[in-house]
Order: C-alpha cells, then sequence, then structure tokens
C-alpha cells in the first residue's frame, strides 16, 4: 500500500507556477470589467439621487431611472455569478492535462513498485484526507512521481511531502489562490496496497 500527495506533487510543477499566473491575469481581467460595471453604476446612482433632491425630475422619468438603476444591478449580479463559473471553467481546463500527466506517473510508479492500491492525501474541496495517518514514511511515492515527471524533489525533511495529518497539502501557494485539482480523480486513482 502506498500513498502520495497531489498538493505537494502539483506545487513542485513548473505547470502549476504558469497556471496559477494565467488564472490571476484572468482573474484581474474579470475583476477590471466588473469594477467598470460597478464605477458605471455609482455615477449614475449620484446622477439619480442628485436629480432626486433637485427635484428635476417627473413621476415618469424618475420610476425610468429606477429601473434602468434595478436593471444594472442585477446585470452586475449576473456578470459575478458568470465571471466565477467561467474562471472555475478556465481553472478545470488548465488543470485537466496537469492531472493527467501526474496520474500517469502515479501509475508507473505504482507498476514499477508493485503497489496494488495509492492513496491520497490530498483533500478536496471541504472534504478529509483519505489517509489521516501512516507509520512508514516509505510508502510515500510522492518523491518519485516528481522524479518520473522529471522534477528533482526538495531535499529530504526540507518540506513535509506527505500531507497527513494537517487535511491539507503542503504544495507551493497553500493558502493563496494555487489551483486545486478539480474534483473528478484521474482515472486509476484508487487506493495503494503494496504487493509483498
Amino acid at each position: 500500500m502506498g500513498y502520495t500527495n497531489l498538493d505537494y506533487i502539483l506545487g513542485l510543477l513548473p505547470e502549476a507556477k504558469k497556471i496559477e499566473s494565467e488564472l490571476k491575469d484572468y482573474e484581474k481581467q474579470l475583476q477590471a470589467q466588473l469594477q467598470s460595471k460597478y464605477t458605471e453604476y455609482e455615477k449614475k446612482l449620484q446622477d439619480y439621487q442628485k436629480g432626486v433632491q433637485a427635484n428635476l425630475f417627473t413621476d415618469l422619468i424618475k420610476e425610468d431611472k429606477e429601473k434602468e438603476l434595478m436593471n444594472m444591478q442585477n446585470s452586475i449580479k449576473q456578470f459575478e455569478e458568470n465571471a466565477q463559473n467561467s474562471l472555475q471553467k478556465k481553472q478545470v481546463s488548465l488543470l485537466e492535462p496537469v492531472l493527467e500527466k501526474i496520474q500517469k506517473a502515479i501509475d508507473q510508479v505504482a507498476e514499477e513498485n508493485n503497489y496494488s492500491y495509492i492513496f491520497s492525501t490530498h483533500a478536496d474541496y471541504g472534504g478529509s484526507a483519505i489517509i489521516l495517518y501512516a507509520k512508514s514514511k516509505e510508502d510515500n511515492i510522492s518523491d518519485l512521481v516528481l522524479k518520473k515527471l522529471g522534477v528533482t524533489p526538495p531535499a529530504a525533511g526540507a518540506t513535509d511531502n506527505t500531507g497527513i495529518g494537517t487535511g491539507t497539502g503542503t504544495g507551493a501557494g497553500s493558502g493563496t489562490t494555487q489551483p486545486k485539482p478539480t474534483e473528478s480523480k484521474p482515472a486509476g486513482s484508487g487506493a495503494p496496497v503494496k504487493k509483498k
């Protein structure tokens, strides 16, 4: 039986930094568009309030401007929802090929080392890790997977690559906007059992 920490592996891959950068750039573009909508709304709201205070509007014009403001509010709300969905879709599309690459490396390491199952110490969105404790660090294949991917793992003891006991990984960007693997697990990511 073996285990690995997907956050640790993903955080050390050069592709992860590129994905994080692309997602931040995309998020900034969406935020700029949203800010533009807010600014336009605020200006129209102030103009409306000044017009009402100065008694410049007839009831019909006042009603029309109120509808316009409500429509703008709805448009902003809809844009926020669409932007969030769009950001999530972009994250999934960027992560999918990297996760497939990691899965292939996990499969190869498991085959080469006679593991029947490989568990994950990575916790998905609000979930808990599959392994909460492992007595033997020898069955942690995270560094073997990194080597298979052509990445030199940090020196032993430099980082905790187990993710055990924390419920989260220690990948680069923990606590930031680091991309998280999608909820769907790559094929073959079952639990590991070492054949003896």
